[in-house]
């Protein structure tokens, strides 16, 4: 469970973590009443990412332009989600953005300290740039100011950024967190630090060990059951609203870049999942298998769905099971004695068609056997994600319009 940026700020004010003066807007009207100084930034409080470059963050200096600009965000939607609520914050000025986080790294077990000397990297694929210091033991301020160190801070700013990570280390524990991030944690000309933006992630599992989280939990799930049914939503067609094409990848970065791609060729995505971790119905250990297993015949089950698009990077144990999970999913969803591969009957089976993509070394094997599936025509197998992308756009398009696509 995720909270919003305004919910995460009010987290981080009260645990100590420095946050700008900000307001919870949920009317245009309420700037009329604001109670921090202008210039600010008007914030779309939604939970897809990337709202810079979909117009939700605006800077504005009058209340005029302010209360134009909260009218066109409350009615921009990001991702098919239109926010309820905005932040207004006021408007800060950075010398330096730094990257911070505290993750539970299920392969260890064990909390994770995550910098960086750069904001908004992808934390999965940053390489070196990334620092990182596992909590092995009994929490301490060793580990922060290590942390610290390793990020290259010195004197005062160094105190000050692993002050910060012990706050974060202390809501981790506090809240029974799976992610706290601070992305941008800024810096101004006189070292003093900010947390700019922020993200929690809260272990569904416990939220029963805390009463407020429930009633948290309970919020959020009637605000997504009201934006599902959101009248500003709504058009003539519902059923060209919904996603055709569903995504499986093994990394948020991955998934995030096979979405945007989908997009950009004029595809439908929906309903990616991240098969790094288990799912959260997940209520025992699983295996990669036994999560993209379930992946397919989640995203089967959606009759919206016409293609489910496979994204894997190298890294993963026992990648050869990848083609028996694959050529086991084919089998069982493609046993009708009668059945031919054209793309009517696949549609009256309500099957979805299989775009694979896998990438390293550690995929051979798995390559070779789904090789012989793609020439029975069970499935499309690439390996540059490019060409993948635009086999699934093609693929989920009409029949008709194929047809017409061919013969020009």
């Amino acid at each position: 469970m995720d909270l919003l940026e305004y919910q995460v700020k009010e987290w981080f004010g009260n645990i100590g973590i420095p946050v700008l003066p900000s307001q919870r807007i949920d009317h245009p009207t309420d700037l009329k009443r604001l109670k921090i100084r202008y210039p600010i930034v008007l914030k779309s409080q939604v939970y897809a990412g990337e709202r810079i470059h979909a117009g939700g963050v605006r800077i504005v200096e009058t209340t005029i332009d302010a209360i134009a600009a909260a009218q066109t965000i409350f009615n921009l939607p990001i991702w098919g989600e239109l926010p309820e609520v905005l932040l207004a914050e006021t408007r800060y000025d950075s010398k330096q953005e730094f990257y911070l986080a505290v993750v539970l790294d299920t392969a260890v077990c064990r909390p994770v300290l995550l910098g960086c000397t750069e904001a908004n990297i992808d934390w999965e694929s940053a390489g070196e740039k990334l620092q990182y210091v596992v909590v092995e033991q009994e929490f301490s301020p060793f580990y922060a100011r290590r942390l610290a160190l390793k990020m290259g801070l010195q004197g005062a700013l160094m105190q000050s950024v692993s002050n910060v990570v012990e706050k974060m280390y202390e809501l981790f524990i506090q809240k029974d967190l799976d992610l706290i991030e601070i992305n941008p944690l800024a810096v101004n000309a006189v070292d003093e630090v900010m947390a700019l933006n922020g993200k929690v992630s809260i272990n569904e599992r416990a939220i029963g060990r805390h009463p407020e989280l429930a009633e948290l939990a309970a919020k959020i799930s009637t605000r997504h059951s009201n934006n599902k049914h959101n009248n500003r939503l709504k058009d003539g067609n519902a059923g060209e609203s919904q996603g055709k094409i569903g995504i499986l990848g093994n990394g948020a970065g991955s998934i995030m870049a096979t979405f945007d791609l989908v997009a950009s060729l004029g595809g439908k995505p929906s309903h990616p999942l991240n098969l790094r971790h288990g799912l959260l119905t997940d209520t025992l250990p699983t295996s990669f298998g036994d999560r993209l297993t379930k992946g397919l015949n989640l995203l089967a089950a959606d009759k919206s769905i016409q293609v489910i698009l496979i994204n894997l990077l190298g890294s993963i144990p026992q990648a050869e099971a990848v083609a028996q999970v694959i050529a086991k999913f084919i089998q069982d969803h493609h046993s009708e004695p009668e059945r031919t591969h054209s793309s009517r009957s696949r549609r009256e089976l309500s099957v979805p068609h299989l775009v694979v993509r896998l990438a390293g070394a550690e995929f051979n094997v798995a390559k070779d056997l789904l090789a012989t599936l793609e020439n029975q025509g069970e499935l499309v197998l690439v390996e540059d994600l490019d060409v993948a992308v635009a086999q699934a756009v093609r693929l989920a398009k009409p029949a008709t319009y194929q047809s017409v696509k061919v013969k020009g």
